[in-house]
């Protein structure tokens, strides 16, 4: 017998989007929503267990909205051919869920991200659940789980590319051979002209 967590992953992994399903419904409610709204409880519990999340005071899980597509780029005054433009298929260097869990810690900017989860997509936008935590409560600073978070070097860890997704983005989910050229960095690597 399946427990109701594997179950759940299951059900998550072929979402139906048909028209009049929950899904689809859930999906129209949330594109005439704002971009980041604090929300009770977590839609897909299996996940945000898998991530670190506990229901209790102190954690705060917030859905975001990020828009789809790669990067929108400024059309070239000058004159060239239009496939030397560079407007389109401009991809970001950074994933949509990262730049999701980003613009929600500025949001809020008292608590600290913890992870994040993918819920759902429509033509426009991308929908991620981020769980933020508050170092400063007293539930958080008591667990000895969670309380390495209260430390001031995981100040800002989203921007410098802690969460999964950032070191995802940055490579540090690969070792071995093939991954020669992602440590320290990218960037540190190109600059070394590797």
């Amino acid at each position: 017998m399946k427990n109701l967590y594997k179950s759940l992953r299951e059900q998550w992994q072929k979402p139906s989007s048909k028209h009049g399903t929950a899904n689809w419904e859930r999906k129209t409610e949330w594109s005439h929503s704002q971009s980041f709204v604090r929300v009770e409880k977590p839609l897909r519990v299996d996940r945000a267990k898998e991530l670190g999340y506990k229901a209790k005071q102190g954690y705060v899980i917030v859905r975001a909205r990020v828009r789809r597509g790669g990067l929108r780029k400024p059309r070239a005054r000058g004159g060239r051919k239009p496939s030397k433009m560079g407007i389109k298929k401009i991809t970001p260097g950074k994933s949509i869920q990262r730049i999701a869990e980003e613009r929600t810690s500025k949001h809020y900017p008292n608590l600290e991200v913890l992870n994040s989860y993918w819920i759902g997509e429509d033509g426009k936008h991308h929908y991620y659940e981020v769980i933020l935590v508050d170092p400063a409560h007293p539930s958080i600073k008591a667990d000895p789980k969670i309380n390495w978070i209260c430390d001031p070097s995981n100040k800002q860890r989203v921007l410098r590319g802690k969460t999964s997704a950032g070191r995802k983005g940055r490579g540090l989910t690969h070792k071995g051979k093939g991954a020669e050229k992602v440590r320290p960095s990218i960037r540190a690597n190109k600059k070394l002209g590797k």
